[in-house]
């Protein structure tokens, strides 16, 4: 007897190693796969401005990490005493506008480096739903908790969210892209609005793959949703996948895009990690010495890999 409806995938002919420059833009999803993948010690950039939920986000930042136009004073805001920006995360404020500049702008040109040399580049739509700011018409990535009337809530439809991912991925045809729709729910629209959201999403993705052949769909939604159909793998908040469902999910994307080649290594680090992970006792006793010494031994052997 079957319990499951599997989603069947057909995996990539070309795939991922650890020589491949790699960078993950999108939702809270893209951040929990890419850091396993940081974890693993793949050459990755993760969401260099914070989390980015909708596909104009998404857009407006490739096209900053491909130009590498450099942040400036005008494009700021100040909450309070915090210095911010709407193309940021709270995570990248700061309280002096010049170390907010300086700062943003170092990781802007490392992160433009690498998107110059990096093969993969992998994006996770979460809503269509986007603020825009009243005053530029611009969507934001962040609305930083400012007063509702600042901004004007508004779906992207299908050719909208088309139209502003393709000029990257048509711009940059040796890349190879991977996209993939976040299975996490936006309720704030209610669950018909969440489940319309999604398939605009949806069909947006289908027509950007059949109009470029070098980019590929990952079906992390339907995984969740279909193949994964149990409360028990979703966390506390009902909305987000639990970590048993993330780390199934991430299983049915390393056999989708890695090469089989960086099992090995995968389980040599893995080991390493968990190795660190543990708090002796006793750090003195000849236990925990030797153990610190496989790990040298380990970690000596993936450096002689380049890792």
């Amino acid at each position: 007897m079957r319990w499951q409806t599997e989603v069947l995938i057909s995996p990539l002919k070309d795939r991922i190693n650890y020589k491949d420059d790699i960078i993950f833009l999108g939702s809270c999803f893209a951040a929990e796969i890419g850091a396993k993948m940081e974890q693993l010690r793949f050459k990755v950039v993760v969401n260099p401005f914070g989390v980015l939920f909708n596909p104009g986000s998404i857009s407006s930042s490739l096209n900053r990490i491909q130009t590498c136009e450099l942040f400036t004073q005008e494009e700021l805001i100040k909450a309070g005493d915090i210095y911010k920006s709407f193309s940021h995360g709270s995570e990248f404020a700061s309280i002096s506008k010049e170390k907010f500049l300086s700062q943003n702008n170092s990781t802007l040109m490392r992160v433009s480096n690498h998107y110059k040399s990096c093969r993969w580049v992998v994006l996770t739509l979460g809503t269509s739903w986007v603020y825009r700011e009243r005053k530029s018409g611009k969507i934001v990535s962040n609305c930083h908790k400012l007063p509702h009337s600042f901004f004007e809530r508004a779906t992207m439809e299908v050719e909208e969210i088309v139209d502003s991912l393709a000029p990257a991925i048509e711009a940059n045809p040796e890349k190879r892209w991977i996209i993939t729709v976040s299975p996490v729910r936006h309720l704030k629209e209610g669950a018909n609005g969440n489940q319309l959201s999604k398939a605009r999403l949806l069909l947006a993705t289908e027509i950007l793959v059949k109009r470029f052949p070098n980019l590929f769909y990952f079906p992390a939604y339907e995984i969740f949703m279909d193949q994964l159909r149990d409360y028990r793998f979703y966390a506390a908040d009902m909305v987000h996948p639990s970590a048993e469902a993330v780390n199934y999910i991430w299983e049915q994307f390393c056999s989708f895009a890695l090469e089989k080649s960086c099992d090995k290594i995968m389980k040599q680090i893995d080991e390493i990690n968990l190795m660190k992970s543990h708090r002796p006792m006793f750090p003195e006793s000849e236990d925990y010495k030797s153990l610190l010494e496989k790990i040298a031994n380990l970690e000596q052997k993936l450096a002689d890999e380049g890792l």
